[in-house]
């Protein structure tokens, strides 16, 4: 009963996150493309430009002051709300997934870190990524914005590195994901509001409003826009483990960046003319080459399948996790090259799933972290282990990211014979 409450703990407050998340990102892409598409010619007087626009079978007419009109509306919509709320169902679902079970999907299996240890350095990234960004942001570099964003781009991929050699890659992109989005309800809260609040605060004494303050609170909401793409690519990448499961994941957190970066930047500046047209297709080409350079490692050759089999069997009490007597003894390898292998014992792979796997992947899981299998996969039959021997291939094979946080102690020479089983046909007979 408690993993399946917590099951729909998790779906409600990631679907707030998500509808929050919705709005808060939908009204970013808004006012920035509202802001870009003014029409700035001889606009009237006390105006920076207006604009017409039609939409759902109505016709709007915005306009938008230099800098506060003469007087204020009796009524004024505040645009906060939807980025409070994202930030904090954002923490709570952190909580709720990584920081109650740190072993299962925090800490990156093998490391010496407790699970205090491995939370700690989980909020304080989180807090140190809000003050060295705010720091820097009111230094002279504010005023040079494309050093700036390098130096900002340089330190979170400083921060992918580090986060990626204690946590897992999937706790590590979260991670990070989490001090980006820290920094933006940071911007809104800390900047971009106080700086609104003190215009209308002006307008109502009277008084002439700083220019200043709302020139801070657009920088920030610049930086918030160029933020949005890589943290929706963070969002989603738990679904994809040649990401977050590969070596180099730092570096392909990076170059996704870059490439999401790069696309904000021609729907940014597009209303002015399309000269950074070119970043789609080189955004395209850059996804193509991420994808071929985490491809998995090609298939052993047939002596490399037969070293497998032949070397490294699972003795009968590696089920019951006995340690065997001995160790078996090398055999010289023939001079000539082995025949081809044409399949591996399935009976000795079946053991192994059912002791390393099965125990979540299963329609009764015997583990209590789940009550129903995780995303529907099970292995209770030899058909549906066959059918997913794809996916069992790039998770517990090339990237090893299952068992999750390797908590049911799946061996190198485990994942070697459901390799080379997966290589040479998984056959079950």
């Amino acid at each position: 009963m408690e993993a399946h409450l917590m099951e729909w703990l998790n779906l409600s407050v990631r679907w707030i996150h998500m509808i929050t998340g919705v709005a808060w990102i939908g009204a970013s892409f808004y006012f920035v493309w509202l802001e870009n598409n003014l029409n700035r010619n001889n606009p009237k007087e006390g105006l920076a430009g207006d604009l017409w626009a039609i939409h759902g079978g109505g016709i709007y007419h915005l306009e938008k002051y230099k800098l506060a009109p003469p007087t204020m509306p009796d009524n004024l919509h505040w645009f906060k709300w939807e980025a409070y709320f994202t930030w904090m169902s954002g923490i709570a679902l952190l909580c709720l997934v990584f920081y109650f079970n740190p072993a299962l999907y925090l800490i990156a299996p093998g490391s010496s870190l407790s699970g205090p240890q491995a939370v700690a350095i989980g909020i304080g990234s989180l807090i140190a990524g809000w003050f060295i960004y705010d720091f820097l942001c009111d230094s002279a570099l504010g005023k040079r914005p494309a050093l700036l964003g390098l130096i900002l781009f340089v330190l979170l991929v400083a921060a992918a590195f580090g986060l990626s050699k204690v946590f897992s890659g999937r706790g590590a992109y979260l991670h990070v994901g989490a001090i980006i989005g820290t920094i933006m309800v940071g911007n809104v809260f800390r900047i971009i509001m106080p700086a609104q609040r003190a215009l209308v605060a002006a307008i109502k004494e009277g008084r002439t409003p700083d220019p200043a303050l709302p020139a801070k609170g657009l920088l920030r909401s610049r930086h918030n826009n160029y933020f949005t793409l890589p943290v929706l690519f963070i969002m989603i990448s738990n679904h994809f483990p040649s990401t977050y499961g590969s070596a180099y994941n730092w570096l392909i957190l990076a170059g996704i960046a870059v490439l999401a970066v790069l696309v904000r930047h021609y729907f940014n500046t597009r209303h002015n003319s399309h000269k950074f047209a070119w970043t789609l297709p080189v955004a395209a080409l850059g996804m193509i080459c991420l994808a071929y350079v985490t491809g998995p490692k090609p298939a052993p050759s047939a002596p490399d399948v037969a070293k497998v089999i032949k070397y490294q069997p699972i003795p009968e009490t590696a089920v019951s996790g006995a340690k065997p007597d001995t160790a078996p003894a090398p055999v010289t390898a023939p001079a000539a090259a082995p025949a081809p292998v044409a399949s591996v014992d399935f009976d000795k792979v079946h053991a192994v799933i059912q002791e390393r796997c099965a125990v979540c992947h299963s329609a009764t899981p015997t583990s209590p972290l789940f009550s129903a299998a995780p995303g529907g996969v099970m292995f209770d039959t030899a058909q549906q282990i066959k059918l997913m021997a794809p996916r069992i291939q790039a998770q517990a094979v090339a990237s090893q990211i299952m068992p999750l946080g390797n908590i049911t102690q799946m061996t190198q020479q485990e994942r070697d014979l459901i390799g080379a089983w997966i290589n040479t046909g998984a056959q079950t007979n």
